[in-house]
């Protein structure tokens, strides 16, 4: 690969930065004490690539923070528009809004969110269902509309203990929504493109054949081209007319339209989603749907997964200014020492994803092995 121009230092001290998305208190604050920021939002409603063009006319960025799930593409154009870039650090944990290859190609290095919103994302998941089950928010909706006593008891629910749940998707969110769910007494089950060995939940190698076997569907899956859909007319009908669907992935990942269709001939039961395929737009249909439950892709927003996110986006840039400033021109490097905080931070590198946590202070050890093989980060390449 050829290489990366050396860029001068800032003028301000401040390496500078792209923020392509909105941000207030905490982390806004964190950033602008470390970073010269360039603000997308704050420049003036220009077009995103001509901004990006500009951006780099006296002192070029080299690193940039993306929303997630957003409208913002990190792919070819964006990284033809920013040339000098070498670090996109996105604030989710999926990377469907990122082209890795592209990125790979080009020397960028891409940083995720890694496992900051697991417990809040199974959290959420495991409330949806339950909502779904017991029918919560329409009991409530019955209460405060003063039809108990004009109508009488709410109508019988169904329970949470015993059901057999079928999860799409057995990485970390998918983990760790089987654990809370076992708590309950749940059988689980669940869908890979592999047997995980660590557990003994039974493996179904298709997602049809997991559907007729459960009471519920979660998917907690990553979309991609393999996942888009993966929930389609014909999963939602091994479902059966008592099946529920839980979506904490994304939106993609079900077709939208058949599930809608699903719901309104009551060929399911019911559906917790946090996700919708043409966000913010959400279909009308599910507005007067008691056996729906609706939330605003919020599943990973807490209060303490707010400041977790930010410790770990400033930490993810600042391992890779301070990597860079140690890069030798001209010369491959292999970025071992990269940051003295005590946080995981999470990498995607030439396509890789690799996991490493700090056993001695200043020092990133790598123990995930990658499919690869590979026992090294090669962070970036000058």
């Amino acid at each position: 690969m050829a290489a990366a121009a050396e860029t001068p230092p800032s003028v301000s001290g401040k390496p500078p930065l792209l923020l392509l998305r909105r941000t207030t208190g905490r982390l806004a604050a964190a950033l602008r004490s470390r970073f010269q920021v360039l603000s997308f939002h704050d420049s003036g409603g220009a077009p995103l690539h001509a901004f990006l063009a500009a951006s780099g006319a006296s002192d070029p960025p080299r690193a940039a923070l993306v929303p997630g799930g957003g409208g913002i593409a990190v792919d070819a154009a964006f990284l033809d528009a920013a040339p000098h870039l070498r670090c996109v650090v996105t604030t989710s944990v999926g990377t469907d809004h990122i082209d890795l290859a592209e990125c790979a190609r080009r020397g960028v290095v891409v940083a995720g969110a890694g496992g900051i919103f697991s417990a809040d994302v199974a959290d959420h998941a495991v409330g949806l269902l339950i909502d779904v089950l017991r029918r919560v928010s329409a009991a409530d909706r019955y209460a405060r509309r003063g039809l108990w006593p004009v109508r009488g008891d709410y109508p019988l629910a169904s329970k949470l203990s015993g059901k057999r749940v079928g999860i799409i998707g057995l990485g970390r969110i998918g983990s760790s929504i089987a654990k809370r769910l076992q708590a309950f007494g749940c059988v689980i089950h669940y869908y890979s493109r592999r047997p995980k060995e660590t557990v003994s939940f039974k493996h179904f190698p298709d997602v049809t054949g997991l559907a007729v076997e459960s009471d519920v569907l979660v998917v907690a899956c990553a979309l991609n081209d393999q996942t888009r859909h993966v929930v389609n007319k014909d999963v939602l009908e091994a479902l059966g007319k008592d099946g529920v669907l839980v979506n904490i992935a994304r939106g993609g990942n079900v077709d939208e339209a058949a599930m809608v269709r699903a719901l309104k001939e009551g060929e399911i039961a019911g559906a917790g989603l946090d996700v919708f395929e043409t966000e913010p737009a959400v279909p009308p249909e599910f507005f007067s749907m008691d056996n729906v439950v609706l939330t605003p892709h919020d599943a990973a927003f807490t209060t303490e997964s707010g400041c977790d996110l930010c410790d770990l986006m400033v930490t993810n840039l600042e391992a890779f200014f301070q990597a860079e400033r140690r890069a030798v021109p001209q010369r491959r490097r292999r970025v071992e020492k990269i940051s003295r905080c005590p946080r995981v931070v999470d990498v995607i590198a030439a396509g890789l994803r690799a996991n490493f946590p700090v056993e001695a202070p200043g020092c990133w050890t790598k123990t995930d092995k990658t499919d690869e093989g590979l026992n090294k980060l090669a962070f970036f390449e000058c």
